[in-house]
């Protein structure tokens, strides 16, 4: 009984807290263009982001989607996210869009919001980890040395997969 009173207090807090970051984005929609996070209508433990290629990067141009499953624990746990559009990157899994980043795994911290965690992924698209790949196709051609081609092949599959079609 006290073990289900003490989750269905945690639950509630989880609850409290992600209405507290769904006012803060409704109140901030135009502070950060290059995020949009959207909570799903019927449930707060699932949300999804659009957000835009950084400049100067093989993701330019591209909006890219990703799906939030929030735990019940959270902010003590992590959310976990991955990308639902494809992307060729060294730190996401090409077919699962899973994606390998510290602050998702062992370095979370209550701290963090939807928010920031839309912000450090866009960061590590930006800045490649190849050492520690998902995607060993990408990962070998930035350790090699290939940058042209790593940027070939990620520009070709923000072209394919994250831009609008021209009619």
């Amino acid at each position: 009984m006290i073990l289900f009173l003490m989750l269905n207090l945690q639950q509630k807090a989880s609850r409290a807290r992600l209405f507290k970051e769904y006012k803060e984005v409704q109140r901030e929609k135009s502070a950060d263009p290059d995020i949009q996070l959207i909570c799903d209508d019927t449930n707060i433990f699932k949300w999804t982001a659009l957000i835009k290629g950084p400049s100067e990067t093989p993701y330019e141009g591209g909006v890219f989607q990703l799906a939030f499953a929030i735990p019940e624990q959270y902010p003590l746990l992590p959310p976990q996210v991955r990308f639902l559009t494809k992307i060729f990157h060294p730190n996401v899994h090409f077919k699962t869009g899973e994606i390998c980043l510290d602050i998702l795994k062992n370095a979370w911290s209550p701290a963090w919001t939807l928010q920031s965690v839309c912000r450090a992924i866009i960061a590590l698209m930006a800045h490649p980890e190849p050492d520690s790949p998902l995607n060993c196709d990408s990962g070998n051609l930035l350790r090699s040395g290939d940058l042209r081609g790593y940027q070939s092949m990620a520009r070709m599959y923000t072209r394919l997969a994250a831009m609008p079609k021209k009619s």
